[in-house]
C-alpha cells in the first residue's frame, strides 16, 4: 500500500482569546504571526504561525453558537485538530471508508486557499479530530501565474518610472 500522508500541515488549537494566546506563541516561543484570517464559514478567526513547513493555527470562535464555540465550551481550550497533507484525498477517503473508518466528510470540500479538505471523526482516530487536505495543483499554478504576472507588471511600472525619473534628471524628459 503506498503512503497517503505527505506531511503534517498544521496543528489547530482552539483558544478563548487569540491575543492572549499569541502572547505565549510569539513572546514565549518567538514564533512570528504570518497573518490573521476571518473565516465566516466557520464563524472563527484564525492566527497562522509558521514553523518551517508546518504551522500552528490558533482558532477563536466569533459567535457563541458555532461549532468551534461548542467545542470550546465542551472541552475547553487546547488541541482542536491535526491536519495532514495527503497525495490524493479521494483515494485516502476511499481507503479509510473501506476500512470502516467514520468520516465527517465522505467527499472533499474546498477549504481556505483552494485546498480540498475532509475531516475524519475522532471516534475512528482514538479521540483526535483529523483534517486531510490536498492542494489543488491547478489552483497553485494559477496563483503562481497571477503572482508572476503581478511581479512583471509592477516591475515594468517601476522600470518606466525609473526611466522617466532619470530622463527628467538629465533634461531628456518631456516638458509640459
Amino acid at each position: 500500500m503506498p503512503p497517503f500522508v505527505k506531511r503534517i500541515d498544521h496543528i489547530a488549537l482552539v483558544v478563548e482569546d487569540i491575543e492572549k494566546a499569541l502572547g505565549f506563541w510569539q513572546d514565549g516561543l518567538g514564533m512570528k504571526l504570518s497573518h490573521l484570517e476571518d473565516v465566516p464559514s466557520e464563524q472563527s478567526i484564525v492566527a497562522f504561525l509558521p514553523a518551517k513547513e508546518s504551522e500552528v493555527e490558533l482558532v477563536q470562535p466569533t459567535t457563541e453558537d458555532s461549532g468551534v464555540a461548542r467545542y470550546l465550551k465542551k472541552r475547553g481550550p487546547g488541541l482542536h485538530h491535526i491536519c495532514l497533507e495527503v497525495y490524493d484525498i479521494e483515494a485516502t477517503l476511499a481507503q479509510l471508508k473501506a476500512k470502516g473508518m467514520r468520516l465527517i466528510n465522505e467527499t472533499p470540500e474546498i477549504g481556505t486557499g483552494g485546498k480540498k479538505i475532509a475531516f475524519i471523526h475522532p471516534e475512528s482516530t482514538h479521540g483526535v479530530l483529523v483534517e486531510l487536505y490536498e492542494q489543488e495543483l491547478q489552483i497553485r499554478l494559477d496563483r503562481a501565474r497571477e503572482f508572476a504576472e503581478r511581479v512583471i507588471n509592477e516591475g515594468q511600472t517601476m522600470a518606466n518610472a525609473a526611466l522617466d525619473y532619470l530622463r527628467n534628471l538629465t533634461g531628456n524628459g518631456k516638458e509640459n
